[in-house]
């Protein structure tokens, strides 16, 4: 069982949509974050005239469900934010509204270190593939010795920690499905595999919720093409972005299938790719053992819990 960690958040203006800042126990890193309507307090702060890295994030403007991140690094942060803020056609970038910047409350983060540390985590966030990465291709910085690549290895494992609480989710870990494992025939945790079918276009699914998240696995079928006539809960571009993507590929047989294993927000959000339309995934996914649908499933394990 993953150990519990405690996150330090402080509302710096009182209000939950202004600057905010979080600190992990025992990590020096400290981040700061805030709308690009707060930009004009945010660069006042301190953290600002510090050598660290940062991120812009922004929708993406042709539609898709994930964010548009440019990932950049500063011995002086304030200094290129005011950059950046600028107009397109004068050097800056319009497509961003959040900031999140991240540096060390000992100020030991060299023009090394965030430079080391901006290779890291382009490359991350590129083969996560959970943003569309404004910067393009992460140039390898390796002239960093070897202690301290092991230092700034841990300081991107507190920054994959601490930025999915503030709502940014382009560089979580994706999860892995459990599967059973021949030198361990009974795992700690169970396996709970659901499938969701659709005889008429014979569809088959299969899916395990991991860590927050509904994994559809590979190998699963889901329709030709996007077959409703509305656009409901904006799921017609995520069926889009994978088919782009080769996550959905025609395979040997003529059928639409997932070539690796996906994870979605949401049961309905994966039944809905899998079957071209919007879909209730707590009534359409079936739990294998049980036969229970995924909503009764979930409300058993809930009693199960209080009992």
């Amino acid at each position: 069982m993953t150990q519990g960690r405690s996150i330090r958040l402080f509302l710096v203006d009182g209000t939950p949509n202004g600057l905010l800042t979080a600190e992990i126990m025992n990590w020096t890193g400290h981040v700061l974050t805030g709308p690009r309507t707060k930009l004009t307090e945010l660069v006042q702060r301190p953290e600002c005239g510090r050598t660290g890295i940062y991120f812009l994030v922004g929708p993406d403007l042709e539609g898709s469900p994930r964010p548009q991140v440019y990932i950049g690094e500063s011995d002086d942060v304030g200094t290129r934010l005011k950059q950046h803020n600028r107009p397109e056609d004068k050097g800056g970038k319009d497509f961003w509204e959040k900031v999140c910047l991240v540096t060390s409350k000992d100020q030991n983060l060299t023009k090394a270190h965030v430079k080391y540390l901006e290779s890291l985590l382009i490359q991350s966030a590129g083969e996560l593939g959970r943003c569309k990465l404004v910067n393009g291709t992460a140039h390898e910085y390796i002239n960093l010795p070897e202690s301290d690549r092991a230092d700034m290895a841990f300081f991107v494992e507190q920054i994959r920690t601490v930025l999915p609480v503030l709502g940014l989710d382009f560089l979580r870990q994706r999860q892995t499905p459990l599967t059973q494992s021949k030198a361990q025939p009974a795992p700690p945790v169970p396996i709970t595999t659901f499938e969701m079918n659709i005889p008429k276009y014979k569809i088959t699914a299969w899916a395990q919720e991991v860590d927050g998240e509904f994994i559809v696995l590979a190998g699963s079928k889901a329709r030709e093409c996007w077959a409703s006539k509305t656009d409901y809960a904006s799921y017609k571009p995520l069926y889009e972005q994978l088919t782009e993507e080769g996550v959905l590929v025609t395979d040997a047989t003529g059928s639409m299938s997932f070539s690796r294993d996906h994870a979605f927000s949401s049961p309905s959000a994966a039944a809905a790719v899998v079957s071209g339309r919007p879909a209730n995934g707590r009534t359409v996914w079936i739990e294998k053992n049980s036969r229970k649908t995924y909503g009764e499933w979930q409300d058993q394990q809930v009693n199960a819990a209080l009992s």
